[in-house]
């Protein structure tokens, strides 16, 4: 009898399809052409948790794309603080995948009375987050049920994309990206098993990559906490070499994340030490990679696809150890914190 799949393995399924409707929807496209003939100073990001780990991929685009600095914020100036920063002429962006957080939902309204313009990526256009925005890009994910966000996490990403794509009039970023749905849909038949073996009796585990890869990385990571209660932490490759490699045994597997850009030959060296050392290390991308991949596309859209893989076999892995993936402990679907 084959077992009923899980919410997150659907929601893992349904990933293609909710990244075609969200590009065939051109609601990037609006969204960039108001933004485009004002001259922000710079740009503030706001968000917790897997939608955190979208702003970080955006991070990286809008800062290589548009050479405008960016900023995270942080809610708690405003909700525990009672301070709000002074934001005139910025650009305020919140991604959420509920909208509901009242921190978050503070932290946009106050931004939008500093003077920023305040732009809202989320899944429900009527949310408090939304609405409290002078802009709203929906990520049209569908709905979710997975405690584990996955969907809405891979739409948040491409939302980003393809809001700087068509900001920066970057032709290679939008080929990337109309490219993706079809390179996510063959994504879905990677057996990354061989890593998800690695983690079985693993105390801890490491991801890391770097650049755009990084958003990934610890979303990655995250997912690794919350569905298998597996403490595991995403590093910037360049980071791990610091502090963090000290920690690294033979007992605590790596993933290591490589895109074919200016960052490649750098995660590559990592993985050659770390190897050398005699650790355990699962590398996607590059001549020295071990799990199984595509090639490579464009490098800002290679890391929204490597979550697919991982998911399923962070999924196949919670399953084997007899733990709900759509129900992890003490976690609810929509977490509002002040």
């Amino acid at each position: 009898m084959t077992a009923t799949p899980t919410f997150m393995a659907r929601e893992i399924a349904e990933i293609p399809a909710a990244a075609a409707a969200l590009l065939e929807s051109g609601a990037a496209a609006r969204i960039a052409q108001s933004l485009r003939p004002r001259p922000f100073p710079f740009v503030v990001l706001c968000g917790r948790g897997s939608s955190g780990h979208a702003g970080v991929a955006l991070r990286y685009l809008i800062e290589t794309r548009l050479g405008l600095p960016v900023s995270a914020s942080a809610p708690s100036v405003v909700t525990g603080y009672a301070r709000a920063p002074q934001m005139e002429g910025a650009l305020f962006v919140v991604v959420s995948q509920s909208g509901r957080s009242p921190d978050l939902v503070a932290a946009t309204r106050a931004a939008r009375e500093g003077g920023a313009l305040t732009l809202a990526l989320v899944n429900d256009p009527e949310s408090p987050a939304a609405t409290a925005s002078d802009l709203v890009l929906p990520i049209l994910a569908g709905p979710e049920r997975a405690v584990a966000a996955t969907k809405t996490v891979t739409n948040s990403m491409i939302a980003g994309a393809a809001l700087v794509a068509a900001w920066a009039g970057d032709g290679a970023l939008e080929a990337g990206l109309a490219a993706l749905p079809e390179r996510l849909a063959r994504a879905q038949d990677l057996d990354w098993s061989a890593w998800g073996a690695d983690l079985g009796g693993a105390p801890a585990a490491f991801v890391t990559g770097r650049g755009h890869g990084l958003g990934t990385v610890r979303e990655i990571a995250l997912k690794l906490a919350e569905t298998l209660r597996l403490p595991a932490l995403g590093y910037s490759a360049a980071e791990l070499r610091h502090g963090p490699r000290a920690s690294v045994s033979a007992a605590t597997p790596v993933l290591a994340l490589r895109q074919a850009d200016a960052m490649a030959d750098g995660i590559d060296g990592l993985v050659r030490d770390l190897r050398r050392d005699g650790l355990r290390v699962q590398a996607c991308g590059g001549p020295d990679g071990t799990l199984p991949w595509l090639g490579d596309g464009h490098p800002a859209c290679d890391p929204i696809a490597m979550l697919v893989p991982a998911y399923r076999a962070i999924e196949a892995e919670a399953r084997r150890r007899g733990l709900d993936p759509d129900a992890p402990a003490g976690l609810t679907k929509i977490t509002e914190t002040l």
